[in-house]
């Protein structure tokens, strides 16, 4: 399936911006943007303080990259404190969660795959057991 207007070369100032609690998605690969078969790109700014908290996605796996600041990042029940240029590769529906307690914003990139899905691309965890009391708020 092509995208006749799709875009071969993606700038700053082409990404879609989506404005979310956990901080603004700049997407630079999608549906509509990009004629990619599998892939999407977002890259996302978590301001201090922010979270994206304890979730999964039912149809696509992930890979965290970070460009700056940290990020406390859970994959499953195990966690881990990413800086620039760690990464975390999380399973297709995994639950995990991204927390900023840090005092600088965390920027990182998201790849995930697939694009193109039936059902809801994601499901809030974090007020179901074991989640909920994983981490104290």
């Amino acid at each position: 399936m092509s995208c006749e207007h799709c875009l071969r070369f993606v700038t700053s100032g082409d990404a879609q911006i989506e404005v979310l609690p956990w901080g603004p998605h700049e997407w630079l690969a999608r549906p509509g943007l990009v004629d990619a078969e599998r892939l999407q790109l977002v890259r996302v700014t978590m301001p201090p303080g922010c979270a994206h908290r304890f979730h999964r996605h039912p149809c696509f796996e992930e890979l965290l990259y970070v460009l700056s600041g940290r990020i406390e990042q859970w994959v499953g029940r195990e966690k881990r404190v990413l800086g620039p240029g760690d990464v975390a590769h999380v399973p297709r529906d995994e639950v995990h969660g991204s927390y900023n307690d840090f005092e600088e914003p965390c920027v990182f990139l998201a790849i995930l795959s697939e694009n193109r899905f039936d059902g809801p691309a994601v499901i809030d965890m974090s007020e179901e057991e074991p989640w909920s009391k994983l981490r104290a708020r």
